[in-house]
């Protein structure tokens, strides 16, 4: 508890006083016999209803508080909790409310002050924006009440936990489903190449269509028809698609407001929808974090929650990446052929063991790399060079981009596809080369 402006102004009204009336008979002005007496009454009448006015605040019981949290926050994404008050039965004029914000969070619109009346309950609202995926604790909310006749203002603290999960920016997700497939890939900057029945898994039969191959036709049936009758194919729909996640410190890279980690994350739960979506599986493997995931592989659209459960709070550590013990994880976990997709920042040094484990895992699966690249290498090397230092870092960055190149090279030297690409381009890459090979038969 505190004193109000109110008290301290009436106390400086007061002191003011008493060296006016210290002041003027020392320059010979005479003052009334009954001044000192009006001073000092003011004095204990102001001491009188202060005390009052404490012990009241002191024994004011503080209003019920209820916060409500949206259901789940999408990182990078503005949210609103609302905040109920339940005043007393004699509940102070206002109120002044600061909820205590995990640090994860940034918010707008706090402190507020709002009025009180009795038996009518208030509600305020306040923005966040979750910078940070994972658990978000709240613990208290803090209260400012002032005294009866405004001369104390009471700070407390209301314990009021909550719990808030912080998701991925899964947003386009959520958008996806009310669009249509072709749709929304075009959006993304996805190109399905149109074809007729041209996948790996029968379907039925129908008559004969132009742009039809002559290998479609069915010549039993268009025996029995005496019409031409075409065999019509669809793409496989039993098939299971593995993340290998790397998060390791080079994950941890930051490229506009999302690390490398958050931007492989995202292209995972792209990818995983629209392979739901065809039917297949989707699970996921993490590896060199402080607390590695598995999800083995599902169907179904829950699946796609199960994985944004799984991720939502992994974030990457500050060990490298151990390709060889990711490898022999997989390989001990997942014995049914899939499409491996492996999610990392390579480096030319990951030539000494990614090379052996890669073709560990192609042996059994279908492998396909992706390799963030980081956008500062393309801004670098687009970088007029007006001087020493700026030549020096053209020169570091040209060799650095150098190797890793080579490395991808020894890669693709070796039968295994790396995609080198940037973080915000990762999604539609994956979704294009998925669907490119599932088309074709090759997954």
């Amino acid at each position: 508890m505190k004193p109000s402006p109110r008290l301290l102004g009436l106390s400086a009204a007061l002191l003011l006083a008493a060296i006016l009336l210290g002041a003027l008979p020392l320059l010979g002005l005479a003052l009334p016999a009954w001044s000192h007496g009006l001073w000092w009454g003011a004095l204990l009448a102001l001491a009188g209803v202060a005390l009052f006015d404490a012990l009241w605040l002191r024994r004011l019981p503080s209003p019920q508080l209820e916060r409500q949290l949206p259901g789940h926050l999408a990182l990078d994404h503005g949210s609103e909790v609302l905040l109920r008050i339940t005043p007393g039965a004699q509940p102070p004029r206002w109120l002044e409310v600061f909820d205590h914000v995990p640090v994860e969070l940034e918010f707008h619109g706090l402190p507020q002050r709002v009025a009180l009346s009795a038996g009518q309950g208030v509600e305020l609202r306040y923005r966040i924006r979750p910078r940070v995926r994972g658990d978000s604790l709240f613990t208290r909310c803090e209260i400012g009440l002032p005294s009866r006749f405004g001369l104390w203002q009471a700070r407390r603290y209301l314990e009021l936990p909550g719990r808030a999960r912080i998701y991925p920016d899964f947003a386009r997700l959520h958008g996806a489903r009310l669009m249509a497939v072709d749709s929304w890939l075009g959006r993304l900057g996805v190109r399905q190449q149109p074809r007729r029945g041209s996948g790996q898994e029968f379907h039925q039969l129908r008559e004969f269509r132009s742009g039809d191959s002559l290998r479609q036709i069915d010549w039993k049936a268009t025996a029995r028809k005496h019409q031409p009758i075409a065999r019509e194919y669809q793409d496989e729909r039993d098939q299971q698609i593995i993340f290998l996640l790397d998060s390791g410190r080079r994950m941890r890279s930051q490229d506009s407001d999302l690390s490398h980690f958050d931007h492989a994350l995202n292209a995972c739960l792209l990818l995983a929808h629209v392979a739901l979506r065809q039917g297949d599986a989707v699970g996921l493997l993490s590896f060199a974090g402080a607390t590695p995931r598995y999800l083995p592989p599902a169907k179904g659209q829950p699946q796609l929650n199960a994985l944004l459960n799984t991720v939502y709070d992994l974030q990457p550590g500050q060990l490298p990446g151990d390709y060889q013990s990711a490898a022999s994880e997989l390989l001990a976990r997942q014995p049914r052929r899939a499409l491996v997709v492996l999610l990392s920042n390579l480096r030319d040094e990951d030539d000494q063991q990614l090379p052996a484990a890669a073709a560990r895992i192609a042996q059994r699966h279908r492998l396909l790399i992706a390799s963030l690249r980081e956008e500062v290498l393309d801004r670098q090397r687009q970088h007029p060079v007006q001087s020493y230092a700026d030549a020096l870092n053209y020169c570091g960055t040209v060799d650095y981009a150098g190797a890793r190149v080579a490395l991808h090279e020894r890669l693709a030297a070796q039968g295994l596809p790396v995609l080198d690409v940037r973080p915000g381009e990762l999604g539609p890459q994956l979704i294009s080369r998925y669907l490119q090979w599932k088309a074709a038969g090759t997954l």
